[in-house]
């Protein structure tokens, strides 16, 4: 039963990361791809809180948090377009853009992760 909700979680976390994308694109036009970074830092500031209260046992059983974690993170986050969106950066704007976003986007996802656990630690 849980892999039913990993996957009906899953799917409503790739229907939110078009939904959210879409909106930060078409709202804000610049030379990187800025809807996948705030998407990506978002889902690991998720995952931190959610790991952090199925550690502490804070209401969140392994059936919650698989559904959650993997499922809705999983399908919301996406390491593929982001690898993809980093190439055609450095491609069109130059490696020294692409780096930078590389770096940006690595560096404020274990950031929110980090500020993820210290909440949900704190709930």
């Amino acid at each position: 039963m849980t892999m039913l909700w990993v996957c009906l979680a899953g799917g409503l976390g790739a229907v939110a990361r078009f939904l959210l994308d879409s909106r930060i694109n078409s709202r804000f036009s610049v030379p990187v791809p800025l809807g996948t970074l705030v998407i990506n830092v978002m889902g690991s500031l998720l995952l931190g809180l959610i790991t952090a209260a199925a550690l502490n046992h804070l209401g969140f059983s392994q059936n919650l948090k698989e559904p959650l974690g993997t499922g809705f993170c999983g399908g919301f986050t996406t390491f593929s377009t982001a690898s993809v969106e980093t190439a055609r950066a450095a491609y069109g704007c130059g490696r020294r853009v692409g780096a930078l976003h590389c770096m940006g986007m690595a560096i404020a996802g274990v950031l929110a992760a980090i500020l993820g656990l210290a909440l949900g630690s704190r709930v």
